[in-house]
């Protein structure tokens, strides 16, 4: 049997597989609840963000995406209070 390489498991990748990766990342276990290790949740997520790129997933729905609509304008143009962080 040939030896599976990252890139050949990637371009094999179901959509169904690729859900679940997603979505053991996320919740960083597995569906049978087993707690993902720190070099698998990496991993894990290296083949959802590969997936994504071989198979061009559209940005607004790839792992990590957040939305700019936040349009900041300085405090005092805005008509707004400034806030300060205490210790």
């Amino acid at each position: 049997m040939s030896e599976m390489t990252f890139e050949r498991m990637i371009a094999q990748m179901t959509p169904t597989i690729y859900d679940s990766l997603k979505q053991a990342v996320a919740l960083r276990k597995w569906p049978d609840g087993r707690r993902l290790s720190d070099e698998q949740t990496e991993l894990c997520l290296e083949a959802v963000i590969r997936y994504e790129i071989e198979h061009n997933v559209p940005e607004s729905e790839r792992v990590g995406y957040l939305q700019n609509s936040c349009k900041s304008q300085p405090a005092e143009s805005a008509g707004e209070d400034s806030i300060k962080w205490m210790n």
